[in-house]
């Protein structure tokens, strides 16, 4: 076998087995049913979607703090919603996700009644900037990956109604443009909270976890 195809052979194992590590392992019905739906539609995830690898970080991080109370501002067709809410299924939560635009909305709950997760979810069509101030109660994860020039007001606005423990997480963090430099500037200088970009993901994933009310 010469070198060319070797390579070939070993490009197309290492892609299979990191694509078959990135998802949980399967514990129950809803589990089957769940990574079934995300992997045939493995690549349909278009118009704003995060990619698979970055869902596995939130499902990941929803699971290691065992999150329960969850947002997300910015639902686009549902994937990353869907990989948070089969975290909060583990862990007896719910996530809130705000989605403006009518058509991915709807596409977004079809999708989620096709994964079986919608149990678990409360979609709303809104503008996120004014829901969010609006929402009640304390939450213990978030999720931004709306307009980048609003993540710092997103922030601010989130921010008295996390609990401590609480995570912060925003999308498309790797580059400081585009109003993400200003909410990293913002997040990392707030001693109560402690910031980091996961670079794992193509597209950074920023998170600041909240260690103290003030």
């Amino acid at each position: 076998m010469n070198v060319k195809i070797i390579t070939v052979l070993t490009f197309w194992l290492l892609t299979f087995f990191n694509t078959w590590a990135q998802y949980p392992e399967i514990e129950n019905n809803l589990d089957k049913k769940v990574k079934a739906f995300l992997e045939s539609n493995a690549n349909e995830w278009r118009d704003m979607n995060v990619p698979l690898s970055d869902g596995k970080i939130l499902y990941d991080l929803i699971i290691e703090n065992n999150y329960q109370s969850a947002v997300e501002i910015g639902t686009s067709t549902g994937h990353s919603a869907i990989w948070m809410a089969w975290a909060l299924s583990k862990t007896g939560g719910k996530l809130i996700t705000i989605e403006i635009d009518k058509n991915r909305y709807v596409e977004a709950q079809a999708n989620f009644k096709k994964a079986g997760v919608s149990k678990y979810i409360d979609v709303r069509l809104a503008d996120a900037h004014e829901l969010v101030p609006q929402l009640d109660g304390e939450y213990d994860f978030v999720f931004s990956d709306a307009d980048k020039y609003w993540y710092k007001n997103y922030f601010i606005a989130m921010d008295p109604k996390l609990k401590v423990g609480a995570c912060f997480t925003a999308h498309n963090t790797a580059m400081r443009i585009n109003g993400v430099g200003e909410f990293l500037k913002y997040v990392e200088s707030l001693k109560n909270y402690e910031t980091k970009v996961d670079r794992t993901s193509s597209s950074g994933i920023s998170i600041s976890h909240k260690k103290a009310v003030k």
